[in-house]
């Protein structure tokens, strides 16, 4: 596995991503602002994938550089590939990347109710890598509860 910054080429990757997770995040394969976001992420070279010999990404990240608070706005594993390090990977790379000096790494994940906080994973990942519950915040676009998860920087 090779993690390295997004491409262009990369975008119809992210799609495909999306699309194994839109039950848990609600639409994003068709939804403009979601295009816009990864296409600005690209470009901004604060996008990274996790890729393999086999085709499709294994995983995808977007990352909000800018200290004290930095933010991972969105990170998605193939189904294949879960449970196989591909997420630890980027989170990794994107903190040796973008993360300079003190301050603090925030995600946005599923709250304890939602459906997706076990089905996922997403909360024992986290917890996994050092990061824990903080406090509540708004419901995510498909009506489910979400909680931010925060960890030292550094």
């Amino acid at each position: 596995m090779i993690v390295r910054l997004a491409e262009e080429r990369d975008f119809s990757g992210f799609l495909g991503l999306a699309a194994q997770v839109e039950h848990w995040f609600g639409p994003m394969v068709d939804d403009p602002g979601f295009h816009n976001a990864v296409n600005k992420q690209i470009r901004r070279s604060t996008a990274l994938v996790a890729v393999s010999s086999e085709p499709g990404l294994l995983g995808g990240l977007l990352f909000g550089p800018k200290a004290p608070t930095y933010h991972i706005r969105w990170l998605v594993v193939s189904e294949e590939a879960r449970g196989r390090g591909v997420g630890r990977a980027l989170l990794a790379d994107a903190t040796r990347r973008f993360v300079q000096g003190q301050g603090t790494i925030e995600v946005v994940t599923f709250g304890a109710d939602h459906p997706g906080a076990i089905a996922s994973g997403a909360r024992a990942f986290y917890e996994r890598l050092g990061f824990t519950p903080a406090e509540p915040t708004d419901p995510g676009p498909e009506g489910g509860s979400r909680q931010i998860y925060r960890r030292p920087a550094i």
